[in-house]
């Protein structure tokens, strides 16, 4: 649904802010677009839905090349960009009813799709308002208002969570995901957690590259703590213990530090497997054999944070 094939933008003779990025996006994926302040992904969002034009390379929306139908391609599109800008002294229902006409959505429908979209986005307290006085996160709602409106095939988001309280988050994540399989996805964030919370896949950029393409599951297994195990011990035990972990042969290094508790010392180990082993179920086995007392117990499955420092900064750990 979304096909981006070496896409370029140039301010200037020496500023290149996107160098030649691919990839594609199809029906039912959701896509989170990650990478450091300046990486190019802001840039990259506004070629895919014809704010800027591109220095090379072409975006098909369904199929259409956005340089030949600008119109019909936005048609197909929903977009949410940075800062959600809107017309400050509208109030949310102005508006609404504004980018519906611009939309040239019949007016027979504007009422039933602006209510959709507001109880969606739960904008009814606040729609007689006007959006400069809103706050910052209501100000978001209205902007993710408008980019579903339409009920695009395609949705743009730049930092669609931005500014919204924890219970506001999970909001807007679950109607994510419940508009995710009749659409096209890509949600730019900062938010490491709403990766997993909501994407099946992410791609990292840096400066205006792509630097890792995968799932989520597939981009954590390059992290250093892919597989790690945590155990926390009496803290009596702890130097016999690490050395006796240390000894183990699938074992490659382990770090420790003593955990603050109320009724007894404890030390947390965290035990790094050798490359493609999984040491949690034998872990537990050794400690149940040595009558170890055993607080916590658990494999990590990768730190998404670790990885983009890795890819992002060239860092290892």
């Amino acid at each position: 649904m979304i096909e981006i094939l070496n896409l370029v933008k140039r301010f200037g003779p020496t500023i290149t802010a996107v160098d030649g990025i691919s990839f594609h996006v199809g029906k039912g994926e959701v896509l989170g677009f990650l990478g450091p302040n300046g990486a190019g992904k802001s840039t990259t969002m506004k070629m895919i839905t014809g704010f800027l034009a591109p220095s090379a390379g072409s975006v098909r929306i369904l199929g259409c090349d956005i340089r030949d139908d600008p119109i019909g391609t936005k048609e197909k599109i929903g977009y949410l960009p940075e800062g959600a800008p809107a017309y400050p002294d509208m109030t949310p229902r102005e508006f609404l009813r504004f980018v519906a006409d611009i939309r040239q959505i019949p007016h027979a429908r504007q009422t039933e799709l602006i209510a959709l979209a507001v109880q969606r986005t739960e904008l009814a307290g606040v729609m007689e308002q006007p959006i400069d006085t809103l706050s910052k996160g209501f100000k978001r709602r209205v902007g993710l208002a408008q980019a579903i409106l339409h009920d695009p095939p395609v949705l743009i988001m730049d930092e669609p969570t931005d500014g919204l309280d924890p219970n506001q988050k999970h909001a807007v994540r679950s109607l994510i995901r419940r508009m995710a399989p009749e659409k096209a996805i890509i949600i730019s964030t900062h938010i490491l957690e709403e990766v997993d919370a909501i994407c099946d896949r992410a791609i990292i950029i840096d400066r205006g590259k792509i630097v890792a393409d995968g799932t989520p599951d597939a981009l954590m297994a390059r992290s250093h703590h892919h597989n790690a195990v945590q155990i926390t011990l009496d803290s009596e035990i702890a130097k016999s213990a690490e050395e006796a972990f240390l000894a183990m042969p699938h074992v490659a290094e382990i770090s420790r530090h003593e955990v603050q508790h109320k009724k007894a010392a404890l030390t947390r180990f965290t035990i790094y497997p050798r490359e493609g082993q999984r040491l949690v179920d034998e872990i537990g086995a050794f400690a149940r054999a040595r009558g170890w007392s055993t607080h916590e117990l658990y494999a990590e499955a990768g730190r998404l944070d670790e990885v983009f420092r890795s890819v992002t900064t060239g860092d290892t750990q």
